[in-house]
Parts: structure tokens; C-alpha cells; sequence
């Protein structure tokens, strides 16, 4: 017994050490997590003619998780979480999101980014300035509409369940889920708990450089005005 315990000594050695060490390393390590919530207006920019309803401007609720791993830097991990109505126009080739009189399929999308944020301290009060990009996914959730008639299963170009498919297959290809996202913010101090703050962010439809060139400009383009809450750090 005495020489496993002997031969045991670094290690139980080590082992104290590394639980007495681990609390410091973690808290510290956590320290330097910021999260927030939020509320957005997004607005799917589209130029779709005068036969077709008008761009949509969509609700949508929100968060995110950063680390602070260098100075005023960020890594940023961003959800924004929206849904809406879509239709396929087989005569242009492409899904166009729609009033719910025209629907034939349901849409859930989970904007999902993973950002670098830059975080410039404005005055000692907590006032910041951040300004921030990085690669953003849209992962959409496809389904047929909710509610629909059974004259909307025609078999023909106007059916609801081939809609639904060709809105599926247009979406997942050629990387049209890709879209990078820039923007920047402001956060104040409201109380002694909480920040305030607010977004400016556009998501850009890269994947146009090799694909769906013949759009107009603007379509496919995402803007949106978000209001955010962050826990304000407790120092001391």
C-alpha cells in the first residue's frame, strides 16, 4: 500500500492541482462570454413586377453568444430566426415570398452567422460602438403552407405540392443558403443590469456570382434594423 502510494504521489499531486487551478482558468475564462437577445424587422429586398406582391418586411426574434478572445475583438456566434409564405413562379424560374392569399409553401429560416465583432469602447459608462462581419447561413425549413384548399393541388403549375418542391430544390442549390452578413451597432447603458443596443446589418447574396445572374439587382438582397439586450457585465 505504501509504495502505490509512493509511486501514486505525482499524480495525486497533479490531480490537486489541476482542480484547484480550474476554477480560476474557467471563471476567467467565462468572464469574457457576452450573450443578448433580440427583435428584428428584415427586409427580403425583391423587384419582381407589378403582378407580384411587394417585397416582405418579416418580424423575427434573435440572439447570440460572443467571446472576447483578443483586446477589442469578438467571435461571434448569431441565430435570427424568421418565418413566411413563398410561391414559385415557373414562368421566371424562381421562389418569390408572398402575401398568404398566394401561398403554397411555409418557410422557417434559422440565419445562422459566425462573425468577427469589434467592440470600441465610446466612454467610460459602458457606451460601445461595434462593427462586425463574417460567413451566415440561412437553413430553411420547407413545408407545405398551412390551410390550404384542395383546388391548390391542381397537378398543374399552380399545384401547392409542386411548388413546395421546386421552392425546396432552389433554395438548397447552388449555395443560395450562403450569405455572408456586415453591419454595425451601437449599445448603452439603461440600468446597472442591461445594455441596450441596436443593428444595421445587410446579408449579401454571394452566391449570384455564379448563379441567378439574370435577377434584378436588387433581389435576393437582406436588410435589418435590430433592437438587442444585452446583461451588462458586474465589475467588483
Amino acid at each position: 500500500m505504501s509504495a502505490f502510494f509512493l509511486r501514486s504521489k505525482p499524480v495525486v499531486f497533479l490531480f490537486i492541482l489541476f482542480f484547484s487551478v480550474i476554477p480560476l482558468s474557467a471563471e476567467s475564462f467565462f468572464d469574457n462570454f457576452y450573450w443578448s437577445f433580440n427583435g428584428n424587422l428584415l427586409y427580403f429586398a425583391a423587384d419582381n413586377g407589378v403582378d407580384s406582391d411587394p417585397a416582405p418586411i418579416l418580424p423575427s426574434l434573435g440572439f447570440s453568444l460572443a467571446w472576447q478572445f483578443w483586446g477589442p475583438l469578438r467571435v461571434e456566434l448569431t441565430e435570427d430566426i424568421y418565418f413566411t409564405n413563398y410561391s414559385y413562379d415557373f414562368s421566371r424560374g424562381y421562389p418569390m415570398a408572398c402575401n398568404p392569399e398566394n401561398r403554397s409553401a411555409f418557410v422557417l429560416g434559422f440565419i445562422t452567422g459566425i462573425q468577427i465583432t469589434g467592440v470600441m469602447p465610446v466612454n467610460n459608462n459602458g457606451t460601445a460602438v461595434r462593427i462586425f462581419a463574417g460567413p451566415a447561413a440561412d437553413l430553411r425549413l420547407i413545408t407545405l403552407a398551412f390551410n390550404l384548399h384542395p383546388s391548390d393541388f391542381s397537378g398543374d403549375e399552380n399545384d401547392a405540392q409542386l411548388q413546395t418542391d421546386a421552392i425546396r430544390d432552389y433554395f438548397w442549390s447552388k449555395g443560395r443558403w450562403f450569405m455572408p452578413v456586415a453591419g454595425l451597432g451601437m449599445d448603452f447603458p439603461i440600468n446597472e443590469k442591461f445594455m441596450l443596443g441596436f443593428d444595421l446589418r445587410t446579408w449579401f447574396p454571394v452566391y449570384r456570382l455564379w448563379t441567378d445572374q439574370d435577377l434584378p439587382a436588387i433581389n435576393n438582397w437582406r436588410f435589418g434594423v435590430s433592437f438587442r439586450i444585452t446583461p451588462r457585465k458586474i465589475s467588483g
